[in-house]
């Protein structure tokens, strides 16, 4: 699978207006109670296993990007100190200027012994430098298709997942009515005709085209060698049959719903909140919103969009623990302990969870108390039943850039036909990935 130009950055419930999208940023990239083995407080190794008297490693250093965890990362390692006797020193988390600061100190032989890639090119462009930890304990808990892997070695750890497709009210939709394209279209129909909002799409490049778009490329047979294709001119959008479907799903929407043109992501959630929409393709970060309305007097879920059979909903991984394989043979040793102690520990999966407020990307980790769209997103990962984020290897700021104006022009544009529709995207596409 060919990584190209693009690296998807985590969506928050804080991040997500000002972003656009649950995957962009400010650079125009593409891009969410624990039980187990339990550690008594000095009586286990930095490994988690019982022991007499915790092994004395090495002193570990751990960079990372997200602010949000900062704090409660260094008590974490706190924690660790504490129960362990080994020290991990957390490096202030760098922001926008992460990757710039993590390869300079990388290339000056100073990087640190822990430090977060994410999935995308962001990953492939600094593959030399992950440690292999296929063998190491907490390897084998990695959710099915979550791993961060160079060819059959896992080199990364995911931090947690994130996922999105259909966001639907219980009450007025049921998933095995919507399980095809037809199906779907007549369910919007009905719904206009009833005066309500059958599928709303709202105007920021990612909630417009960038996520939905995600499923046709995802259920390629290999995604990243389709958008390498793609790239090279050597398969279009309009010849290929998931693209074709996904494009009558978008006459569909534009024929029956509410010009997404006309539409924030506020006003999307708020309608939805109320009642006056039936489905929105969201995430699960978009629960953050509907909170806000209290008790919304109906149930809601997240299904697939239904595409070309696809009965799985998208789910992806932002960012990975990595372990710096040019550190000395202690400190990746060191480093190991650490990050199994963490995905095995009662401390280091609480603060997962409760702490840094991740679903986990771990099959040992209960997610304890989580919304409905987010434990939907958790049990489709333990299970294996997802689609990946392809969206992920597109070409860098394609999406805001190519294909959102090429989204806008068709919501604008009564007339245009599907067909249309997917050749201005290939056109679009073109341009992007020179």
């Amino acid at each position: 699978m060919k990584l190209v130009k693009n690296v998807s950055v985590l969506l928050t419930a804080t991040a997500v207006v000002g972003m656009l999208a649950a995957c962009g940023n400010s650079n125009g990239n593409n891009n969410a109670g624990a039980s187990g083995s339990a550690v008594a407080s000095g009586s286990a190794s930095a490994t988690g296993t019982a022991s007499a008297a915790p092994e004395k490693l090495k002193k570990i250093s751990l960079f990372q990007s997200k602010v949000e965890i900062a704090e409660p990362l260094e008590k974490l390692a706190d924690t660790y100190k504490k129960e362990t006797g080994n020290e991990v020193e957390v490096w202030g988390s760098a922001g926008d200027a992460y990757m710039t600061q993590l390869q300079a100190k990388l290339a000056a032989g100073e990087g640190p012994t822990i430090f977060s890639v994410g999935t995308g090119a962001e990953a492939e462009k600094l593959k030399s430098y992950y440690a292999d930890l296929s063998n190491e304990p907490f390897a084998k808990n990695i959710a099915p298709d979550m791993a961060l892997k160079d060819g059959d070695k896992i080199v990364g750890v995911p931090y947690g997942v994130e996922g999105f497709g259909l966001v639907y009210n219980k009450s007025l939709i049921d998933p095995k009515d919507v399980k095809d394209v037809d199906a779907l279209t007549k369910a919007l129909e009905k719904f206009k005709a009833e005066g309500k909002n059958g599928l709303s799409l709202s105007q920021e490049a990612y909630f417009l085209i960038g996520h939905i778009i995600n499923t046709p490329f995802a259920l390629q047979a290999d995604p990243t060698g389709f958008i390498d294709k793609l790239n090279k001119g050597e398969v279009k959008m309009a010849d290929t049959k998931e693209f074709q479907e996904f494009a009558k799903v978008m006459e569909a929407i534009r024929a029956n719903s509410v010009n997404p043109m006309e539409v924030k992501y506020d006003s999307q959630m708020g309608d939805f909140a109320i009642g006056k929409t039936a489905m929105v393709h969201q995430g699960n970060w978009s629960y953050g919103m509907l909170k806000d309305y209290g008790d919304l007097g109906f149930d809601i879920g997240m299904m697939a969009l239904p595409i070309a059979g696809n009965d799985k909903i998208a789910v992806g991984v932002a960012s990975n623990w990595v372990v710096n394989n040019k550190a000395d043979a202690d400190q990746i040793k060191a480093a190991s302990a650490f990050l199994n102690w963490m995905l095995t520990s009662d401390a280091g999966k609480n603060a997962i969870v409760n702490e840094f407020k991740f679903i986990p990307a771990m099959t040992n980790i209960d997610a304890g108390d989580l919304d409905p769209l987010s434990q939907t997103v958790f049990e489709a990962t333990k299970a294996g039943n997802t689609i990946p984020w392809a969206l992920n290897y597109f070409p860098q700021g394609i999406i805001v850039n190519d294909l959102a104006p090429a989204a806008q022009q068709f919501f604008l544009s009564k007339d245009m036909t599907g067909e249309q529709f997917l050749q201005n995207l290939d056109k679009a596409w073109a341009n992007g990935a020179k």
